[in-house]
């Protein structure tokens, strides 16, 4: 699924014309990498949890040449699935 069957799901699910179904969509998304970006979690009761962690600096290898490169340190976004969804998956 993309994010345009998304959005048709969420029209068929509700009264909400195509535009404003889309438009709901992108403020939630936008309000998820807001939070993730100040370094709150985004917990979904049941649903699950967005939160940020932390990647250790690490050596790497360049695919091309074999050259050994260091990776910074870095911070990733990250989801657990609430018990809810674990259970519908069953």
């Amino acid at each position: 699924m993309n994010k345009n069957d998304l959005v048709a799901a969420v029209v068929a699910k509700t009264e909400l014309s195509k535009e404003q179904a889309a438009s709901a969509l992108d403020a939630t998304l936008e309000t998820i990498a807001r939070q993730l970006r100040k370094g709150e979690d985004v917990k979904l009761f049941g649903f699950g949890t967005f939160y940020v962690a932390m990647r250790k600096a690490s050596e790497g290898r360049n695919p091309r040449t074999g050259e050994a490169i260091r990776l910074k340190a870095s911070r990733c976004p990250k989801f657990k699935a609430g018990k809810f969804l674990r259970d519908g998956l069953k």
